[in-house]
């Protein structure tokens, strides 16, 4: 017998900020497999019978690799379970949903997508910014700071990231984000450009720096490496 997978997204920590689909479906839970920036508050949400299982990768911590992830929601699916893979921000912003789906579609697994409030927009209206506006940010574009080896991918589209009439948000970037601010700096980036770095949004210890890109990388050097961040710059990140 096959059970059923709900992908659901968590937001940046707040329950406050979760969909109310999102709470149905932790509350009809049996087994809930969530990511280590989804644990806490959320987690109380789930039906007082639902096994919690942590499964989330934090950088230079110990992890569980994607395949046994991969390989425990097919498993307790196919124990006929309702499962609530529970994932930080949105499911389908740089959070491995695509490896997660493919292994649900080979076991002929259904499932369905819960999207979430992903931590960009969170980190904006924490600071009281938009992360458009019309003729100043004609667009919004994401980015992840590093790629699977933890440093920064290959093969960015530097000319896009040096766009100074879009709002550019950087995921997982405080490892790699100096040496990706010299290359927009010489890509044609203005070094004064406004930047904001987000840290643990919507948790009690968020914290929000503003800087310049030119400047970031030196007030990276005393950031808390634990606290979970993001970078926007552009225009609207003063």
């Amino acid at each position: 017998m096959s059970g059923f997978v709900s992908f659901v997204g968590s937001g940046p920590g707040d329950p406050d900020l979760l969909t109310v689909k999102a709470v149905k479906r932790l509350k009809a839970a049996e087994a809930v497999l969530f990511d280590d920036l989804s644990a806490g508050p959320i987690l109380e949400l789930a039906g007082p019978g639902a096994e919690l299982v942590a499964v989330g990768k934090r950088a230079g911590r110990p992890s569980p690799k994607q395949d046994h992830v991969s390989r425990l929601l097919v498993d307790y699916a196919q124990a006929g379970m309702k499962v609530v893979r529970l994932k930080s921000g949105d499911p389908g912003i740089f959070g491995r949903l695509e490896e997660e789906i493919t292994a649900l579609r080979e076991a002929g697994i259904p499932f369905e997508i819960v999207p979430g409030v992903t931590s960009a927009s969170a980190a904006a209206a924490a600071a009281g910014i938009p992360l458009t506006r019309r003729l100043e940010a004609r667009r919004v574009q994401f980015v992840t700071g590093h790629d699977v080896t933890g440093a920064l991918p290959e093969g960015l589209n530097l000319a896009a990231l040096a766009d100074g009439k879009a709002t550019t948000v950087v995921f997982m970037p405080k490892r790699t984000f100096a040496r990706l601010a010299e290359m927009l700096l010489a890509a044609g980036l203005p070094g004064e450009t406004p930047a904001l770095l987000a840290e643990n949004v919507s948790h009690p210890d968020q914290r929000l720096t503003r800087a310049t890109v030119a400047t970031l990388a030196e007030t990276l050097a005393g950031a808390d490496p634990r606290a979970a961040g993001l970078i926007l710059y552009g225009p609207l990140a003063e």
